[in-house]
This record gives C-alpha cells, sequence and structure tokens, in this order.
C-alpha cells in the first residue's frame, strides 16, 4: 500500500468535516421548521420538505462518517462507501436544483393565483389579510393587482407611509379609509403606499429561490471536492511502493569489519 501524503490526508478530512458541521446544521433547521409546521394543517407539502431534509441530511452524516474514518486510518473500504454516497447526494441535489428552474414560471403563477383568489380585500378571510397586512408593512406596499383600490373605501393601516418609508407615497382619497391617524389634524392629508403588492411579493419570492439555488451550487461543489480527495487518496493508496531489487553477485568479497573492535593502530591500509 503506497504512502498518502499528509496535506492531501488533513485537507479531505478538513473538507469532510465541513460537510458533517453542514449537515448537523440542516439537521438542527429541518427540527425547528418542523416544530413550527407541526400545527399548520395548510403546511401538509411543507412537512413532506421536512422529512426529506430529515433523510437527506442524515443519510449525509452517515457518510461523513464514513469518510472521515476512512482518511483517517486510510480504509480503502471506508473511502469506497463516502465515494459512491456522496455521488449519490450529489445527484439528488443537482436533479433538485433542475426540477427548481424547471417550475419557476410554475411557481410564480401558482404565487400570483393564490393572492388574486382573495379578491375583493373586503371579503377575505382574517388569516389571508393578516398575511397581506405583514407583507404591506414590511414590503411598503399597499394591496395587490391595482393598489390601494384594491381596498375599496375601506384602506388598511397597514398601507400608511412612516418616517422610515423608502417606496413611493402618495395622497390616499378622501373616504377611503375609515382609521384616523394619530397626532394628525382633520384636513391633513394621510400618505399611503403607492406599489401594489403582488409584484413585488413575486419578485422577493424569486430572490429567495435564487438566493436557495446559489447554496445547492456551493453544496455541490462542496460534495464534488470531498469525492476528488478521496478518490485521490485511493489512488495514492493503491500505488505500489517500489524496492530496488537485491542482486547477488559471486565477486562479492567480504568486508575487513575487525578494524572497527581493535584499537586504531592495529589496522592498516
Amino acid at each position: 500500500m503506497g504512502k498518502v501524503n499528509i496535506c492531501l490526508k488533513w485537507s479531505s478530512i478538513c473538507v469532510i468535516g465541513v460537510i458533517a458541521v453542514i449537515s448537523i446544521l440542516l439537521l438542527g433547521l429541518a427540527l425547528l421548521l418542523h416544530g413550527v409546521l407541526i400545527y399548520d394543517e395548510q403546511a401538509e407539502d411543507a412537512i413532506k420538505g421536512v422529512h426529506f431534509l430529515y433523510g437527506f441530511t442524515s443519510v449525509t452524516l452517515i457518510f461523513a462518517l464514513f469518510g472521515g474514518f476512512g482518511a483517517l486510518k486510510q480504509k480503502k473500504w471506508a473511502l469506497i462507501v463516502f465515494i459512491i454516497g456522496m455521488t449519490s447526494s450529489c445527484l439528488v441535489i443537482v436533479v433538485n436544483e433542475i426540477l427548481t428552474q424547471a417550475m419557476k414560471t410554475k411557481l410564480e403563477n401558482h404565487i400570483r393565483n393564490h393572492y388574486l383568489n382573495i379578491l375583493p380585500l373586503t371579503n377575505a378571510s382574517e388569516s389571508d389579510l393578516a398575511v397581506l397586512d405583514y407583507a404591506q408593512r414590511n414590503l411598503q406596499c399597499c394591496g395587490l393587482e391595482q393598489g390601494y383600490m384594491d381596498w375599496k373605501n375601506n384602506i388598511s393601516v397597514s398601507c400608511l407611509c412612516n418616517s422610515e418609508s423608502t417606496n413611493l407615497c402618495v395622497v390616499a382619497p378622501k373616504g377611503s379609509y375609515q382609521f384616523k391617524v394619530e397626532g394628525s389634524v382633520e384636513d391633513q392629508s394621510v400618505m399611503i403606499y403607492a406599489k401594489p403588492c403582488l409584484s413585488i411579493i413575486i419578485a422577493e419570492s424569486m430572490f429567495h429561490l435564487n438566493v436557495l439555488s446559489g447554496i445547492k451550487v456551493g453544496l455541490i461543489l462542496l460534495w464534488m471536492l470531498s469525492i476528488g480527495l478521496c478518490i485521490a487518496i485511493l489512488c495514492q493508496m493503491n500505488k505500489k511502493l517500489e524496492t530496488p531489487a537485491v542482486v547477488y553477485s559471486k565477486e562479492a568479497k567480504a568486508g575487513n569489519y575487525s578494524c572497527l573492535i581493535e584499537p586504531p593502530n592495529s589496522c592498516t591500509a
């Protein structure tokens, strides 16, 4: 068995250690999401995704343990198990990313249809209005498709502009709102957000999806790096050491080693 380069060995162990830490963090994230979604009756699809994350991170962590053991102890079987497992894991991420990119348009249409189905806002459920109020406050927008006009004559207080607003604001028409603004006089204009929320919600969703895609690409590269390092270790382990052949010669003469243990003057040249 060949000798493994010490730098290659510890580089592989460090990369596999990073993969193990990422797997543990993702497993913790799966537990957190499960705890949040378990009481939501409308989150069945999200819980299925959490279950997938459970399985994926657990299996990846097990393979990382095999890889770390194989690299540290130079065990071929453990390295082979790690390479096969991580290659399969990498393919799962690649397929998932391809499906995500292919479903972008479908996801955008799903988000659009979901929010348009709650119009008119005057008849929307309390849960839908709570979600929209949260979006209006944080995304600085008002209404869904036609701006504040989606609220008819009952504009939500979450549409109000504040001193920290960065998006465009307009004057709310008289009689289009039922709330009172603290500290304002009766004839003072009320400023509300001008942009509708639907386009901003879709843009935010696509941004988060792109960030997730970037994370998956980074994981793919890290997985491939660990596979490459372990393959290099296997190649060095399979490399045979070249030892010089010992040849016997009849003309070889025995050396005079007796002078080594006798007084210096007793040996003559």
